[in-house]
């Protein structure tokens, strides 16, 4: 299958619902669902993930669509956490849990009315297929690109793994996959090509902006004192989460980069890396995030011992 060409597909502004099963019990009763034996169970949900947040904000709202949905539609300019908080755990419910169509559906339903016009008067809509393939994909680097820096060095196989379950993943929303790259070579390829597309928006350059200007000191905390605190701090922050974004973000954001960076960066990552034994040996309610630990809690599976390498 050719990937549908992004610049023509998004302008087609059109939701590409797939049929649902008449029934619950039809949903239920699907064969289609990851499970403790993938790499995307495995990965997605340890506590490491959280990394990479910005580097999934920092790529999917680097595309002027997706960001303009957000920026019409959404509180993240009133209460950016809380966005966060309500829109992560039912992707992760979508991997994790014992009815993950019905989460899927759900999540896709939550973009049906998101649709509006962007800067250049073409219209866009969340449910476009090559829209909302590209907001899954960022999950899908992030996957990736947190487990080979943060936890513990992948394979080929193994990444091209987690991108065949991804498009299980994918297919759990309903939403037409006419645009989903079909191997993981293409996938890079379309990430690439994708990343040529960034465009400062409203939307990333408000999200980074504690990376530019500095974390915002908490009020209990006297101003004189945060002023000295708050340098270790943004230092180290700058330097990891900065050291996440693909240079096409730091760009777009003019967020400052250099090679003493890129080489603290590096060395923090491999520390992480050594660190995987230990992370390793912790109650897997501590490495999990609480909706990635229900799953594994159900099926009895002890995540701590599967695919470490």
């Amino acid at each position: 299958m050719t990937v549908h060409d992004f610049d023509i597909g998004v302008r087609e502004a059109e939701p590409s619902i797939l049929p649902t099963p008449a029934f619950d019990d039809d949903i239920d009763s699907l064969e289609l669902r990851l499970g403790a034996d993938s790499l995307v169970w495995k990965y997605y949900g340890d506590i490491r993930g959280i990394l990479g947040f910005q580097r999934i904000a920092g790529t999917e709202n680097c595309i002027e669509q997706l960001a303009k949905g957000v920026e019409d539609h959404s509180v993240i300019f009133n209460d950016f956490i809380g966005r966060a908080l309500r829109s992560g755990p039912p992707i992760m419910r979508t991997v994790y849990s014992a009815d993950p169509h019905t989460w899927g559906y759900r999540v896709r339903d939550f973009h049906r009315n998101i649709k509006g016009t962007v800067s250049d008067g073409s219209r866009y809509h969340a449910l476009n297929p090559e829209l909302f393939y590209w907001a899954h994909a960022t999950f899908v680097d992030q996957v990736i690109y947190i487990t080979n820096t943060f936890i513990r060095r992948l394979s080929d196989a193994e990444k091209e793994q987690i991108f065949e379950e991804s498009k299980v993943w994918y297919q759990l929303y309903g939403v037409s996959a006419r645009s989903q790259p079909q191997t993981y070579a293409e996938f890079l390829q379309y990430w690439d090509s994708m990343l040529e597309r960034f465009v400062p928006t409203k939307t990333i350059c408000y999200a980074t902006g504690y990376l530019r200007q500095g974390i915002p000191g908490p009020a209990w905390v006297p101003r004189p004192v945060w002023r000295i605190v708050s340098v270790p701090l943004n230092a180290l922050v700058r330097t990891v989460i900065i050291g996440t974004l693909p240079q096409q973000t730091r760009d777009v954001c003019d967020l400052d980069w250099n090679p003493a960076m890129q080489r603290r960066f590096e060395r923090f990552a491999a520390f992480m890396r050594t660190l995987n034994p230990v992370f390793n040996r912790l109650p897997a309610k501590w490495l999990y995030l609480s909706w990635a630990y229900e799953g594994w809690a159900r099926t009895g599976v002890d995540p701590r011992k599967l695919h470490n390498g």
